[in-house]
């Protein structure tokens, strides 16, 4: 709290304060609005002014936090998306369990932190409109993409090395194990958001299913016949 002066009264430092905390809570609002029209109207449409707009600043302020449209994005991105690689990695690296627990682990918690929320539109954005902004899409590749095909190698090759799964090219598993989430994904922003009971899908029960799917093609079988494995590069 500021330091009351001479003449200060204790409703002059009280606005003062309230000014600071409205400050420091400006960041926070503008990007949740860019997330909000982002998610709503795509990169290409949304205008930086409406986004200030819609936090309750002017355009001015906004350009104070975040110089362009493309680094507001990036803010937004980094906010709700690449920000969470860190923590992902470290609760790896601490799991107690079997592989299939851990996958099963990893598609909840992105389902609860990412899928069901807004944030989850910024994939269908991506797929999109990456074409008319390779810049943006550059940066998506490095700072979604690639830490997300990491993580899920890495939860793959921890399987294999404990005897737990088969000797998969992961290359291309890691991508069997994205699949269901792109899928819900580009489902909840399109003809889910249009026609949410056309097919009366509930994630959670089509998650389990795919999981039960994916386990039951990558873990080891007793009484298979020992393969040599391809390889893994």
């Amino acid at each position: 709290m500021p330091p009351l002066s001479p003449t200060s009264t204790p409703s002059q430092t009280a606005t003062a304060t309230k000014r600071e905390r409205r400050k420091e809570a400006r960041p926070g609002e503008l990007l949740e609005a860019a997330l909000d029209l982002f998610v709503e109207k795509g990169f290409a449409a949304t205008r930086v002014d409406e986004v200030a707009a819609r936090a309750g600043v002017s355009k001015g302020t906004l350009f104070l936090y975040f110089p362009s449209k493309e680094e507001l994005f990036k803010a937004v991105v980094r906010e709700n998306i690449a920000g969470r690689f860190a923590e992902w990695n470290a609760e790896l690296e601490t799991f107690v369990g079997t592989t299939s627990d851990v996958l099963r682990y990893c598609y909840k918690v992105w389902w609860e932190r990412i899928g069901c929320t807004k944030a989850s539109g910024i994939t269908k954005l991506m797929l999109s409109e990456a074409q008319n902004f390779p810049e943006i899409a550059q940066f998506y590749q490095q700072e979604v993409i690639l830490p997300g095909q990491s993580l899920v190698r890495r939860i793959l090759e921890r399987g294999v090395a404990r005897g737990e799964f088969r000797a998969v090219n992961l290359d291309y598993a890691v991508y069997l194990v994205l699949a269901p989430m792109i899928f819900l994904m580009m489902w909840k922003h399109s003809m889910g958001t249009c026609v949410p009971d056309a097919q009366n899908l509930a994630p959670e029960v089509y998650i389990d299913t795919q999981i039960d799917n994916i386990l039951h093609g990558l873990c080891v079988r007793p009484d298979a016949t020992p393969t040599s494995p391809p390889p893994l590069a």
